[in-house]
């Protein structure tokens, strides 16, 4: 806020003294590295989190999280909201009190999701975006949030039938600048983050560079790398960078080198957490500003044949969709008909049970471990995942195999 003087004018000496503090304290802003971490210089452990059936936020681990995002409001008449706010604002209100619990949670929104439309019509117009970014101000405010998560999938392409076109492109980063100079009026700081896929085709459509100037971090979705639709069975949640070379002469090599000759992948590889990273390192992105993602929930496929224990197989089709973690620890990983592998260069556990011939992909607690310490080493902001309700409530958690990683 600018500072008002009163009574006339400040002798020279004093306002040129007053201009050069300010001076200085501006070129000290410009030279701290954008960073999620703060000073501690950690990676932030952020949970994605969709109130449980029998949702008792007291329970929630909050004391192992570094931020939490509450998800989903949707734009709905081209505003940010709740679609049932009546049942869905308590229960941020309770989160939000659950900063009593850790003073420095950072308690979040998350608007959107797969499948969420709305976006691009939003996004459309300066007028359209103002309606937008003054919803989401007062929701903030009403709220008392620490920030907002844009996860909008995805400009310029087409999720789940969504609205895209090829105006989402400069209309995004418009968005987000917008976004950013509102949560900037805030008297405290206020976070933006954005969800970014974890393949390179996502980031032909948006003005990455760009975009990067307004948000704190992007949280890349580097899951689903091998989609709920697939036939074809592989890891879905990989870290380790895998090539083509690698996997020559399974079904999977064959499927892979198919879309990309007809241009559907920009490349032939296996997409991983590793890969991306690289890539956006590339492009210019602090390495500070990139968050990955782990999947507390895993990819099961039926009809799978035991050439190398399931792994890079045509399937008979999805078995389930999606598993949540505590499922595959209650059901899976104490039956015996299940033997769990680890692929080092994926750096990725999977498991198969030849009775039933069921290839399961996810990630453990080892692999979320290595993901962490990925993200240590490698600089990043550190590691986000989907969703914290999918976790075990037992000891030995996915979550505590993170937050132990994270503190080495």
């Amino acid at each position: 806020m600018p500072l008002k003087l009163k009574n006339t004018i400040l002798p020279k000496f004093w306002l040129l003294l007053f201009l050069y503090a300010c001076s200085s304290q501006s070129n000290k802003e410009v030279e701290i590295s954008p960073s999620i971490t703060g000073e501690s210089g950690k990676p932030v452990i952020m949970a994605y989190y969709v109130p449980e059936r029998d949702y008792k936020p007291e329970e929630i681990p909050v004391e192992k999280l570094t931020h939490i995002i509450y998800s989903f409001t949707h734009v709905i008449e081209g505003e940010m909201k709740f679609r049932n706010p009546e049942e869905a604002g308590p229960k941020l209100q309770a989160l939000v009190k659950q900063k009593e619990r850790n003073p420095e949670l950072k308690v979040m929104i998350a608007c959107g999701g797969w499948g969420a439309d709305g976006f691009s019509d939003m996004a459309l117009t300066e007028e359209s975006r103002a309606k937008f970014i003054q919803s989401a101000s007062e929701f903030i405010e009403s709220y008392e949030l620490d920030g907002m998560d844009m996860d909008w999938e995805y400009p310029g392409i087409s999720g789940a039938g969504t609205k895209a076109r090829e105006a989402d492109t400069q209309n995004f980063t418009a968005l987000m600048k917008g976004l950013r100079e509102m949560l900037d009026s805030f008297d405290t700081p206020k976070l933006l983050t954005f969800a970014s896929a974890g393949w390179k085709r996502y980031y032909e459509h948006i003005e990455l560079n760009q975009v990067m100037k307004y948000a704190d971090c992007t949280n890349v979705m580097t899951y689903d790398q091998v989609s709920g639709v697939s036939e074809y069975t592989g890891h879905h949640t990989p870290l380790g960078d895998v090539s083509s070379r690698d996997i020559e002469g399974t079904p999977f090599h064959a499927y892979l080198d198919s879309l990309y000759q007809k241009g559907s992948n920009l490349d032939p590889h296996p997409r991983s957490a590793e890969k991306i990273v690289d890539f956006l390192i590339e492009e210019g992105v602090d390495p500070g500003q990139i968050v990955i993602g782990s999947a507390f929930y895993g990819r099961v496929w039926k009809g799978v044949p035991p050439e190398n224990n399931g792994l890079y197989q045509l399937s008979g089709g999805i078995h389930i969709g999606w598993m949540a973690y505590q499922q595959i620890r209650e059901k899976y990983e104490p039956d015996s008909s299940f033997q769990r592998y680890w692929d080092e260069m994926a750096k990725a556990p999977y498991m198969y049970n030849a009775t039933d011939s069921l290839m399961v992909s996810y990630d453990d607690t080892v692999s979320v471990s290595a993901k962490t310490k990925y993200a240590r080493e490698k600089g990043l902001g550190g590691i986000m995942f989907w969703e914290l309700g999918n976790d075990t409530k037992e000891e030995g958690s996915l979550l505590d195999a993170i937050f132990k990683a994270a503190q080495e």
